[in-house]
């Protein structure tokens, strides 16, 4: 039981909540981009957080149904279409075998994720069906899905949608999407789609703050950054003005994290993201805090941001509040499906 792939986005591939714990082991975590969409998208068709979605970037791919499967689409905001009809984002949609998806481009954001009911079903290594690309492993043999490609899902996967579906259409706020489909009434908050413009993104002083002298300092968070076409799932790199470091030897290399700022050289900062080495030698100007790090994720190349400093106390708070947010919200959507 699969779904095939017709034709291949900008970059699709399988991903979970990463392999946590094995970094000393230089084993990046990976993972979604945007854990925060990525759990929601499960929680919208009744699976557990950390089942493997389908990550798209940009623009997506063109899907084949060879069974009747309940699907969420969530994160960035795709105009999808199911066999020529809009499909619903950011709801459970149970799609007929024989229909077909193409995702199309994101008007909003930059990463979507499919989910499944029960979740991608490939082979996990080190713990994770994550797919580490850099190390070609995990997910569909370490790479992206192409055209030809089959996503793997589990088994008895048609009669454990419609069983799901079924509770949900007890609840009396479902409708039909003509032959191809059938949804649901209701829809999920975005939660990590910029609300503002420009897009404000927090970060707490690096721990090579003090190496950068005033003028870049204030330029850090006072100048519009734009993330660059280079940028990928290791790292957005951003242009505008050079920060200038102090310093006058290089850095012994240390252990770096999800949201670093490094500066390199060229004084053109990189936020390391999901797939990111594990140390790195360019000094640290600052941590993008942890409720924004889905945040960052959804801002798409040529768009621009700027940084704002807070206190590493104003960054617990933040997280603890994204945290209730995700936790209510997938408390309510289990709630839809009685469980």
């Amino acid at each position: 039981m699969t779904l095939r792939v017709l034709r291949a986005g900008v970059l699709a591939s399988v991903q979970d909540l990463g392999r946590a714990g094995m970094q000393h082991l230089a084993i990046v975590p990976g993972g979604a981009m945007d854990r925060v969409s990525h759990v929601v998208a499960n929680a919208l068709v009744g699976n557990e957080g950390d089942e493997a979605t389908l990550e798209i970037a940009l623009a997506g791919p063109q899907l084949a149904f060879e069974r009747d499967v309940l699907v969420a689409l969530h994160g960035a905001r795709f105009e999808p279409q199911l066999d020529d009809a809009p499909m619903p984002i950011a709801r459970p949609v149970l799609v007929r075998a024989g229909a077909k998806l193409r995702v199309g481009r994101a008007a909003d954001g930059a990463f979507g994720y499919l989910a499944a009911a029960g979740g991608i079903d490939v082979a996990p290594v080190l713990h994770s069906r994550s797919t580490y690309l850099p190390g070609a492993f995990g997910g569909l043999d370490g790479r992206a899905v192409a055209a030809g490609s089959r996503l793997p899902l589990v088994a008895g996967v048609a009669k454990l949608s419609a069983s799901r579906y079924e509770r949900l259409r007890r609840g009396g706020r479902t409708r039909p999407l003509g032959a191809a489909a059938a949804s649901v009434r209701w829809s999920a908050p975005m939660l990590t789609l910029p609300a503002t413009d420009p897009i404000v993104v927090r970060v707490v002083d690096g721990v090579h703050a003090d190496a950068f002298d005033a003028a870049a300092r204030a330029a850090l968070v006072d100048a519009p950054w734009r993330v660059l076409p280079e940028s990928n799932r290791m790292g957005y790199r951003l242009a505008g003005p050079a920060l200038a470091s102090t310093l006058r030897r290089d850095i012994v290399s240390q252990s770096v994290g999800l949201g670093t700022v490094q500066v390199p050289p060229a004084g053109q900062p990189i936020v390391l993201m999901a797939d990111r080495q594990t140390t790195g030698g360019y000094p640290r100007i600052a941590e993008v805090i942890s409720a924004d790090v889905a945040l960052l994720a959804q801002v798409p190349p040529g768009r621009s941001l700027r940084f704002e400093r807070v206190s590493l106390d104003h960054a617990d708070a933040a997280r603890e509040a994204l945290a209730r947010r995700v936790r209510d919200l997938t408390e309510r959507l289990r709630w839809e499906y009685h469980e």
